[in-house]
């Protein structure tokens, strides 16, 4: 029986190399479909890399729906990454505490960078807003760069000691608590 499936492998081999645009894969999609498939993918990637977020867009959106299931899964994760850009540069805030707002959103849904380019913003116009100084900190704890937070959170406890306060009570801060260099830092006046 394994010799006639063997045989059987090579005759099916032997047919798709004489007739490859009428060769069928498994899932459905032709040789030639799937090769098309492929380099509208790729025209599409190589928009979003350049920044055509718009044109990467439309053209995932019409690739998407008639692609095989492995590229439709990444289809998928790139007209959301495409969505987000496009959402991002057309963000208008009325205040910096609304700017604020949307970093903090940022960052709560674990768009980490994104929140750091969102914080670095308001901070570029407004260098005395302790209010971003502190969600950078946040940031920065949240993700593991414990000294860059505490430069940044001594900032902010400058510019408004009630920031004091409040770190010592946020849960967001719970990765480095054990720091005593936070510890020094939230506490001064214990010896």
């Amino acid at each position: 029986m394994a010799k006639h499936m063997t045989q059987d492998v090579r005759t099916a081999a032997q047919s798709r190399k004489k007739s490859p645009s009428a060769a069928a894969k498994p899932d459905g999609h032709s040789t030639t479909a799937a090769s098309s498939v492929f380099h509208h993918y790729q025209s599409a990637l190589q928009l979003l890399q350049q920044g055509k977020y718009e044109k990467a867009l439309a053209a995932l959106q019409k690739l998407c729906p008639d692609a095989p299931p492995e590229i439709q899964d990444r289809c998928r994760i790139y007209i959301a990454t495409c969505q987000r850009q496009l959402e991002k540069s057309s963000l208008t805030f009325l205040t910096p505490e609304e700017h604020y707002d949307y970093a903090v959103s940022q960052l709560n849904t674990g768009y980490y960078e994104e929140a750091r380019e969102q914080f670095n913003a308001i901070l570029a116009g407004y260098p005395e807003a302790d209010y971003a100084l502190y969600g950078l900190a946040v940031l920065e704890a949240m993700t593991g760069r414990t000294q860059d937070c505490l430069e940044i959170l001594a900032r902010a406890i400058e510019l408004n000691p009630r920031n004091r306060l409040q770190a010592r009570v946020d849960t967001d801060f719970q990765a480095i608590a054990d720091d005593p260099r936070f510890t020094e830092l939230l506490y001064p006046e214990v010896p």
